[in-house]
């Protein structure tokens, strides 16, 4: 009875808001969308001849039959993996930092680096929207410099750029955490000894602080590469028209052309695809050691 009231709440939410809501998902993939929007029936209405009733693997052949989608499948995997990247070489530094820090100090960095969250994330995106406008001081500066040795204006708003420098701003947080809680965790008397066996700065980092510090990379890049794959509104606000990520296009389906079973389609495809990837990282984690430091 104990370990059921234990167990009881974390499985029945799971059951409720992840189970469940997949469940109508697939179903509603192999459904046909309904000629205003939404989902057609399952069973004609009595008395009507015609239309489209019953389960199809319609979108899932018009997915596969464009290559348009892998396209723009690949091009999300790849702004989630420059992310991803961008985020671990900007937050490792700055981790270190806070988990050598006295604590004193390392509360109040780690207070600065949650202090975004504290604002609205419209507003923190609209904020980038004046930071990288055409009449900002910083595109002002660049393109000053730029017209010293001749080459043209770069607009900085509405490009890849913008839309990466949103992702990695909105995401740096959840990179900057669990390496601090690895890194904390850490014996210095490792660091020490190491030293005194005649290893310098490097190889005490590279041999001993690096893999240790794997579980907690792991974490962060899990919490960076895969809410980056299903955001819409930072390519939406800061990319152009040929910024359309997969978590755009997901969003389109739904809100906007109303074709429901594409949306979930997409969907789906997207979260097979993570847990491809998801199972290979694991894989390779194994293969190199990362696991073995993981335990």
């Amino acid at each position: 009875m104990a370990k059921w009231l234990v167990s009881g709440p974390p499985i029945l939410f799971l059951l409720v808001f992840f189970v469940v809501p997949s469940l109508i998902m697939i179903v509603t993939s192999f459904r046909f969308p309904g000629e205003f929007g939404g989902l057609a029936p399952l069973v004609a209405p009595a008395g009507e001849v015609g239309g489209e009733y019953g389960l199809t693997l319609e979108a899932y052949q018009f997915f596969l039959s464009n290559s348009l989608y892998a396209e723009i499948f690949l091009k999300s995997f790849g702004v989630a993996a420059a992310t991803t990247l961008i985020c671990l070489i900007m937050a490792y530094p700055l981790a270190l930092l806070i988990a050598s820090s006295e604590k004193r100090f390392r509360n109040l960095m780690l207070l600065l680096v949650l202090l975004p969250f504290a604002s609205n994330f419209l507003i923190r995106i609209y904020a980038w929207m004046i930071i990288l406008g055409p009449e900002s001081v910083l595109s002002h500066f660049l393109n000053t410099i730029l017209g010293v040795f001749g080459i043209a204006p770069l607009t900085l708003l509405f490009s890849p750029f913008a839309v990466l420098v949103g992702m990695v701003y909105v995401h740096l947080p959840f990179m900057v955490l669990p390496l601090c809680t690895n890194l904390e965790k850490h014996d210095l008397a490792l660091l020490d000894a190491a030293q005194d066996l005649g290893a310098s700065s490097w190889q005490c980092f590279w041999r001993i602080t690096w893999p240790l510090s794997l579980p907690g990379v792991f974490a962060g890049s899990a919490l960076v590469f895969i809410p980056v794959l299903g955001m819409f509104a930072v390519p939406e606000m800061l990319g152009g028209t040929g910024d359309i990520l997969i978590g755009n296009l997901i969003k389109d389906q739904f809100l906007g052309t109303r074709d429901w079973p594409f949306g979930s389609t997409l969907s789906i495809m997207l979260t097979l695809a993570v847990l491809s990837i998801a199972g290979l990282a694991t894989w390779f984690a194994r293969q190199s050691g990362g696991m073995k430091y993981a335990e």
